[in-house]
């Protein structure tokens, strides 16, 4: 049987989520917002919190809280989970086996790489040296450059502002429905990798066009392409 080609071969860049997609810490923002909520009298199921991981603090608290309660201790929640992200679940961040051979290898075949994040600057600055990829020159965006965070494009958006090349020339790499709704906002298609623990059924319903397990699963694909032609 023809091996199928991926079709993030044909893009021109591509834009990489960070948290679940690159390093492993799905579950620990999900335990910091639990945490969080708690502090302040908010009991929520951590599964349930888990489901929306991938969103922005601004998209997420929403699903929880009502408004009056996300004015009088919004900042505060956010504060605590930052902290707990911070001071607990910072030194436990580990990237995904073969970040750094797949960046490498789309960087080989003239294919520019970025990030696209909800994350903090700082909190970028961790993931990036746990996945192996915090010497590459590439644009970054992040929760900084952006007034609404995924599922909404604000991210994507800024990101193609700065690379320069049409959406219809960029494949993003995400690990959440959010991200694929995101990156069809602004235009781009999406491959989906599964370590952020979403079924692969709620990435493909968002309209992801290409499934991998994790970034090595995606590298042993595209090595398998470019052997095969």
């Amino acid at each position: 049987m023809e091996k199928k080609h991926p079709p993030i071969l044909d893009a021109s860049a591509v834009i990489f989520d960070v948290d679940g997609t690159l390093v492993s810490t799905v579950d620990f923002h999900a335990e910091a917002w639990q945490k969080a909520f708690a502090k302040f009298g908010f009991q929520f199921e951590v599964e349930k919190i888990r489901s929306q991981i991938g969103k922005g603090g601004d998209q997420l608290m929403p699903v929880f809280l009502k408004p009056d309660e996300i004015d009088k201790h919004g900042k505060e929640i956010d504060a605590a989970r930052q902290e707990l992200v911070e001071r607990v679940y910072f030194p436990q961040v580990v990237g995904f086996p073969k970040v750094r051979e797949l960046f490498d290898f789309l960087i080989e075949r003239g294919i520019k790489v970025a990030l696209g994040s909800s994350a903090k600057t700082d909190d970028l600055k961790v993931y990036k040296r746990a996945a192996g990829i915090e010497d590459l020159k590439m644009t970054e965006t992040t929760s900084e450059d952006a007034e609404r965070s995924k599922p909404r494009p604000d991210i994507f958006n800024a990101a193609l502002d700065r690379l320069k090349i049409e959406p219809t020339r960029v494949m993003v790499v995400g690990d959440t429905p959010y991200d694929v709704e995101a990156a069809t906002k602004a235009g781009m298609a999406t491959t989906g990798l599964l370590c952020g623990g979403f079924p692969e059924a709620s990435l493909r319903d968002a309209g992801a066009v290409d499934i991998y397990q994790d970034p090595e699963g995606l590298l042993t694909a595209l090595k398998a392409a470019r052997d095969a032609s």
